[in-house]
C-alpha cells in the first residue's frame, strides 16, 4: 500500500491567470454599532485600536498602498471600509471617509468602494447616498436567518430586515455580500440548513462563513464560563462549514473566506472555540476528500485510476499534515489511484480522467 509520500505530482507548465485586484483595506473597528452582540469584542477580532480614522488618514492610506505597487497585473484597485456599521456613522462621518477616496475614483487610481454594514441599517434613502458614492459592494453582517438566534446572538435586528436589505442593495445595482456564522447560541443544524437555504434564495454574490469563537471581554464569555453555552468542536465547524459551502457553491455562490484573520490579539483573547489558523483550507480539505472519497468508492479493488486536480489544490488535496492521505490509506483506498493536475482545471473540483 502507498504511503503519503509515495504519491507524485506533476509539475505544469505556469499559466496566466486573471488577477485579483488590489484591495486597499481600512479599518473603523466598532464604528456605527451600538450593539453589543454576544460573541462581539471587536478589538479582539481586529487587533485595531485607538482613536478613529480620519479622511485625511484615509488618503494616506490609499497613497500608500498605491505607491507600493499594484500587485502583478492587477487591473482594478478597491478601497474596503472594514469592521463596524459603516451606515451607522453619522452622515457626516461617512461623507467624510467616502470623500476621501472620491479624488482617487475620479483620476481612475481607484475603481470602486467595498463596505459592511448591519441589515437594519439599509433604506432606500442610505442606497440612493451610497449610489451617489460611487460604492459597488456592500457586505451584510447577517450572520443567521432564524429570529430565535438572531435574539439569542443579541443581534438587534430579524431575519425580515435582511431580506429587505438585501433586495434594496440589488434592486440598486450593488454587488451583495452576506456573512454568516455557524456555532451561535441557539443555532442547531435545522436552524443552519433554513438560513443557508434562505441565504440561497436571496442570492448573493458572495458569502463569508465564520466559526463563533469565546472571546475574552464579550458576553459569550459570561455564558461560557456560567456552562450556559459550548462552541462548535474544531471538527463539526469544519463540517458546517463545509456543508454550506458546497451548497452555497452548487447555486453559484462564491464563498470568499471561511475563518477569521489570525493574528496575535485573536489568538491572546481566545477563550474556546473552534479556532484554526487555516480554518479556510480545513473546510476545502474536507470537501476534496469527499469527493475523492465518493469517487474511489465506485473503483474495485485491484483496479487504478486517474484523478486530476488543479496545479493549485496539491496542498488541498492532501490536507494539513496530508491528513487526507492518511484517510484514504486508512480506508484502503490509496493505492486505487494516481493523481495528475492540470493549471486549467477549476479549483476545488476531482475529476475523473477516462482512460484512453
Amino acid at each position: 500500500m502507498a504511503r503519503p509520500a509515495d504519491f507524485g505530482f506533476q509539475n505544469p507548465e505556469p499559466e496566466t491567470r486573471n488577477p485579483k485586484p488590489l484591495v486597499i483595506p481600512v479599518f473603523i473597528p466598532h464604528e456605527g454599532c451600538p450593539h453589543s452582540c454576544v460573541f462581539c469584542n471587536q478589538h479582539s477580532i481586529s487587533g485595531v485600536e485607538g482613536k478613529p480614522v480620519t479622511g485625511s488618514e484615509v488618503a494616506g492610506i490609499i497613497r500608500t498602498w498605491l505607491k507600493r505597487g499594484r500587485k502583478k497585473n492587477a487591473s482594478r484597485v478597491q478601497v474596503a471600509f472594514y469592521g463596524g456599521s459603516f451606515t451607522g456613522l453619522s452622515m457626516a462621518r461617512q461623507r467624510e471617509l467616502l470623500s476621501s477616496v472620491k479624488p482617487f475614483i475620479e483620476c481612475s487610481e481607484v475603481q470602486t468602494i467595498r463596505l459592511s454594514t448591519r441589515p437594519d441599517y439599509i433604506d432606500p434613502g442610505i442606497v440612493a447616498f451610497l449610489q451617489e458614492h460611487q460604492v459597488a459592494t456592500v457586505e451584510l453582517g447577517v450572520q443567521s436567518i432564524d429570529d430565535a438566534v438572531l435574539e439569542r446572538s443579541l443581534r438587534g435586528h430579524l431575519a425580515k430586515d435582511t431580506i429587505r436589505a438585501s433586495a434594496l442593495l440589488k434592486d440598486g445595482g450593488m454587488e451583495l455580500g452576506i456573512q454568516l456564522m455557524v456555532g451561535l447560541p441557539g443555532q442547531n443544524f435545522t436552524s443552519l440548513r433554513k438560513s443557508t437555504a434562505q441565504v440561497i434564495t436571496l442570492a448573493p454574490a458572495f458569502v463569508r462563513i465564520y466559526p463563533v469563537l469565546v472571546v475574552a471581554g464579550s458576553g459569550l464569555e459570561l455564558q461560557y464560563g456560567r456552562g450556559e453555552y459550548r462552541p462548535l468542536s474544531l471538527s463539526r465547524a469544519v463540517l458546517q462549514a463545509a456543508w454550506m459551502k458546497k451548497k452555497m457553491t452548487a447555486h453559484g455562490i462564491r464563498v470568499v473566506r471561511m475563518g477569521l484573520q489570525p493574528g496575535p490579539e485573536l489568538e491572546r483573547s481566545l477563550v474556546a472555540g473552534p479556532y484554526h489558523p487555516a480554518f479556510g483550507e480545513l473546510v476545502n480539505a474536507r470537501l476534496m476528500l469527499g469527493q475523492t472519497r465518493k469517487l474511489l468508492s465506485r473503483v474495485p479493488p485491484g483496479r487504478q485510476v486517474r484523478l486530476q486536480i488543479s496545479d493549485r489544490d496539491q496542498s488541498v488535496f492532501r490536507g494539513i499534515r496530508s491528513a487526507n492521505i492518511h484517510r484514504l490509506t486508512s480506508l484502503g483506498l490509496s493505492d486505487r489511484f494516481t493523481l495528475h493536475t492540470d493549471p486549467d482545471q477549476a479549483r476545488g473540483v476531482v475529476q475523473l480522467i477516462p482512460d484512453r
